[in-house]
């Protein structure tokens, strides 16, 4: 049995968090989200990426590197593995990566999660978890997590900065609207985490960058990376 899901707070020092939230909404790549449906009010972008990838993914956000190493595959699957149980499970082999941006009023709508199915060639294939990293939490009403197994509520989580929730990957689940000021932002930064059998993880990039931000944002990226990464190709 897996947990619903599990609370950390302030999982990254201070130093790596503030560093990690600058990186990506200051990105050039941040613009009107890639996903559709229950995410059109959200801005950001997604990564794709498998293990083989991971490196590529570090070189150009080399931020993410300590978030990466505290929520990829085996700490998210031990934090919802209950203590008597040995092994949490096959671990996840591919991974989503969504910084979710919402503004006042704005909601996401009840979902679930299956952002690599199509692409791998599966359905019925849900993440094993998904990880949630809260980056900016305006002060105002709203906000919340609701997660629900199948029609039950399980779980109403208010968001605040360095907090980190991982949940079961088959949970719907939904961000409600928050009252704030004009200019006030709800930024998290989804994961997505998968695990797939050889044949539709084959099917999978090593790593795939989608953004709407435009040719433009790859060559903003290109000019603040230092010399030595321009080796990866948008």
């Amino acid at each position: 049995m897996v947990r619903f899901f599990h609370v950390r707070r302030d999982a990254l020092a201070a130093a790596a968090f503030d560093a990690l939230r600058g990186a990506l909404l200051d990105s050039a790549f941040v613009s009107a989200s890639t996903l559709n449906g229950p995410f059109r009010a959200s801005r950001g972008f997604g990564v794709t990426f498998t293990e083989a990838g991971r490196r590529q993914l570090t070189d150009r956000f080399p931020a993410l590197a300590p978030w990466l190493d505290q929520a990829l595959g085996l700490p998210a699957m031990q934090a919802l593995t209950p203590w008597w149980r040995r092994t949490p499970g096959p671990l996840p082999n591919a991974w989503y990566l969504n910084l979710l941006v919402v503004g006042p009023g704005a909601e996401v709508a009840r979902h679930v999660d299956g952002t690599l199915m199509k692409p791998a060639g599966v359905t019925g294939h849900p993440p094993a978890c998904v990880s949630v990293l809260y980056l900016e939490v305006p002060a105002a009403r709203g906000g919340e997590l609701a997660l629900w197994s199948g029609a039950l509520p399980v779980g109403l989580l208010a968001p605040r900065p360095g907090q980190v929730v991982h949940f079961r990957g088959d949970l719907a689940h939904a961000v409600r609207p928050f009252e704030g000021a004009p200019g006030a932002r709800r930024a998290s930064l989804v994961l997505e985490q998968y695990h797939f059998a050889p044949e539709p993880l084959a099917r999978l990039p090593d790593f795939k960058l989608d953004t709407k931000a435009g040719f433009g944002a790859f060559l903003d990226d290109h000019a603040r990376r230092p010399p030595a990464a321009f080796d990866v190709e948008p």
